[in-house]
């Protein structure tokens, strides 16, 4: 799929090329696509490659981007996270600018948090958006300010990301894991490599065939509890001992408790069945497998 979805031709620009952005980035550029990124501070080491560059961009500071290094730019990914201000800081930045751009195409990263809790029933894109205020209210409000801003925008709707660096496995490693039971919870959870698949199957699709919004996930919605044992049986060590949530709630941080109140399942139907989509990684030990043995290869250990 990446070499049909992805164009030389093609000018890329990634706002918040951060995990997940960099990601995408790096796939676009191995497909022979120029690509621009953004970051609020810039690294004094700038990861990609030769057709990669870096700009830095606050959305929150009164200095736009400079338009000369973006033009002619026809796909924008918008990663970064509202900032605070009304709607999306990024678009009341950047809309002057990319009315003037020649695009095609506009990806917004969004989150299944603007479902809010479901009681663990299923999600999709046509349940209702009962996101609770906070974090998520945010990012709805963001979302539908893209969504109206008459770009070509489709919204992809993430779960919890995982991936290589971004997983159980350093910290059971360093025993800082705690194993929390909370009956009946579950989340939905995706590879990053799936979602950069995702957007790139959406980019070789006709242009009337991008659904507007499109929750990206995988096909195993479970408790956390879950995972972490299969972590902990990849890596070889014992887990932590269970702690129910109910003893201790109470000395979580706010955004932890948030994080335990919603309980749902992510649908991924439309993308898998209807888009046809072919998840890499349909289930967490698969995808935990992967990232393991990606960790190892670049600390050049030869896994068995």
């Amino acid at each position: 799929m990446l070499n049909q979805a992805v164009n030389p031709a093609m000018r890329v620009l990634v706002v918040g090329g951060g995990y997940t952005g960099l990601r995408f980035a790096e796939a676009v550029a191995a497909g022979g696509a120029p690509v621009t990124l953004t970051r609020r501070v810039l690294p004094e080491t700038l990861p990609g490659s030769a057709t990669m560059r870096w700009l830095r961009f606050d959305s929150r500071e009164a200095t736009p981007l400079d338009p000369q290094p973006v033009a002619g730019t026809t796909h924008l990914l918008i990663s970064a996270p509202p900032d605070g201000q009304e709607g999306d800081g990024v678009l009341q930045a950047l809309k002057p600018l990319l009315q003037d751009l020649p695009l095609v195409w506009v990806g917004y990263l969004s989150t299944t948090g603007v479902y809010g809790d479901s009681g663990g029933t299923w999600v999709d894109e046509v349940s209702p958006t009962a996101a609770a205020q906070g974090r998520s209210r945010a990012r709805l409000e963001a979302e539908q300010a893209w969504l109206s801003s008459g770009l070509p925008v489709q919204s992809f709707r993430l779960p919890a990301i995982y991936g290589p660096n971004r997983n159980p496995f350093a910290a059971l490693l360093r025993g800082e894991s705690r194993l929390i039971h909370k009956p009946g919870q579950v989340f939905s959870r995706v590879h990053v490599d799936d979602i950069v698949g995702a957007l790139l199957h959406c980019l070789a699709l006709p242009a009337e065939r991008r659904p507007a919004l499109l929750n990206v996930a995988d096909n195993a919605p479970c408790p956390s509890s879950e995972t972490l044992g299969y972590a902990a049986h990849l890596l070889g060590i014992k887990l932590p001992p269970v702690e129910r949530y109910d003893a201790i709630a109470e000395g979580m941080s706010a955004m932890a408790r948030s994080f335990w109140r919603e309980n749902r399942r992510a649908s991924n139907r439309l993308l898998t069945e209807e888009l046809g989509y072919r998840l890499r990684y349909p289930t967490y030990r698969e995808g935990y497998r992967a990232s393991l043995a990606e960790e190892a290869a670049a600390a050049g250990v030869h896994s068995a």
